[in-house]
C-alpha cells in the first residue's frame, strides 16, 4: 500500500468582508491542552446560545457588492469565515472534548465543531434579515467582531441530506443543552 501525501501548496485566500457584532472574545478558546470556556466572557454558554438573537453585520468591500445581487430573495445564506483568534497552538490539536465540555469524551477535530482546526474555515448558515448596498445583516451568527469572511452562498435545503442523516447521541446531547 502506497502512502498517500500531500503537496505543500500555498493557498492565498482574500476575505471579501468583515464581520461586525457586540461578540468581541470567542466563548471557547482554543489552546493545545483542548477547548476552554472563555472566563473573558460573562457567559461562555450564554454567548453561544445568543447567536440566535444577535444581529451582525457583514460588509463586504465596495467591490464585492454586485455578487449580493438576488441574495435577498433567500431567507438563509451561509457564511465561511475565518477563525482569526485562533492560536497556532489550536491549529495543531488533534482531539478535543465537544464545546469544551468535559463530560463527554474526546472526539477528533473533524468530528466536531471545534473552531481548533489545522485550517480554521469556520462556517455558519443564518437567517438573512436585510441587505444593504454592500452589507448584510443576519441573525444566528456565531463569528466573533471583525471576522474576516472568506465566501458567502446561499442556503438551499435539498442541496443537503434531508434523510438518513446520523449523528452521535453526544451531539445531540449538546444540541439540546445549547438550544432550550
Amino acid at each position: 500500500m502506497t502512502k498517500s501525501t500531500i503537496q505543500d501548496t500555498t493557498i492565498c485566500i482574500t476575505p471579501v468582508g468583515i464581520v461586525k457584532n457586540n461578540l468581541l472574545a470567542p466563548p471557547l478558546i482554543a489552546g493545545k491542552d483542548g477547548l476552554e470556556h472563555n472566563q473573558a466572557c460573562t457567559s461562555a454558554m450564554k454567548d453561544m446560545t445568543d447567536t440566535n438573537t444577535r444581529v451582525s453585520e457583514i460588509i463586504l468591500s465596495e467591490e464585492f457588492s454586485e455578487l449580493l445581487e438576488g441574495i435577498e430573495e433567500y431567507s438563509h445564506v451561509i457564511i465561511l469565515y475565518w477563525g482569526h483568534e485562533v492560536p497556532v497552538s489550536g491549529r495543531t490539536m488533534k482531539k478535543t472534548h465537544p464545546a469544551g465540555m468535559t463530560n463527554y469524551p474526546k472526539q477528533g477535530i473533524y468530528a466536531t465543531y471545534s473552531p481548533a482546526r489545522p485550517n480554521p474555515v469556520l462556517m455558519t448558515v443564518v437567517q438573512l434579515v436585510k441587505k444593504e448596498k454592500n452589507r448584510l445583516y443576519v441573525s444566528g451568527l456565531d463569528a466573533i467582531n471583525n471576522s474576516p469572511v472568506l465566501d458567502i452562498k446561499p442556503y438551499v435545503p435539498l442541496l443537503f441530506p434531508q434523510e438518513g442523516v446520523i449523528i452521535p447521541e453526544w451531539m445531540t446531547k449538546i444540541m439540546t443543552e445549547f438550544h432550550s
